[in-house]
């Protein structure tokens, strides 16, 4: 088994899956399921060779599928979901077989991946911010018109 299953068919990682699409059920905006983490790891990948990033599918995977699975924390403790992401990642990314410099790049892309300061970005954090920009379909939703999103973080089309 790879290492990005691992984490996958963690129980842990399991329990926040489900509980977050429990928590999103009735949510208009964007969900934070496992669609929109594999969407995010792909279009990562797409962009990590299209620019030559030399970075490992299972580091992309893991980041991806790790980067919003602290909105349960979000939602029920009101803590930033980026920094309830890399507590978390700081967990199970040893449990899945990952080193300590992996697991410190991966939790560095997860903490910035919502922040647009290019200096705070690892090349890893600067796919993860793009990726999980792109894979949101902003301009087919029909809940745009109330997102809360500022007009820069939407994702305003098909292009890149």
């Amino acid at each position: 088994m790879n290492r990005y299953d691992k984490i996958y068919k963690n129980e842990k990682y399991q329990f926040r899956l489900n509980r977050i699409t429990v928590l999103e059920k009735d949510r208009l905006y964007c969900r934070h399921d496992l669609g929109h983490f594999l969407d995010v790891a792909r279009i990562m990948y797409i962009l990590s060779l299209e620019e030559n990033c030399s970075i490992p599918a299972d580091i992309i995977y893991a980041a991806a599928l790790l980067h919003d699975i602290g909105r349960l924390e979000q939602y029920e403790k009101g803590i930033p979901h980026n920094e309830a992401s890399v507590s978390f990642a700081r967990e199970i990314l040893p449990e899945s077989g990952y080193d300590e410099n992996e697991t410190e790049d991966i939790c560095s892309a997860i903490l910035f991946h919502r922040h647009s300061c290019k200096s705070e970005h690892s090349t890893l954090g600067m796919l993860l911010r793009k990726a999980d920009k792109l894979s949101r379909r902003c301009y087919e939703c029909t809940a745009k018109n109330e997102c809360y999103w500022d007009e820069y973080s939407k994702n305003p089309g098909l292009e890149y």
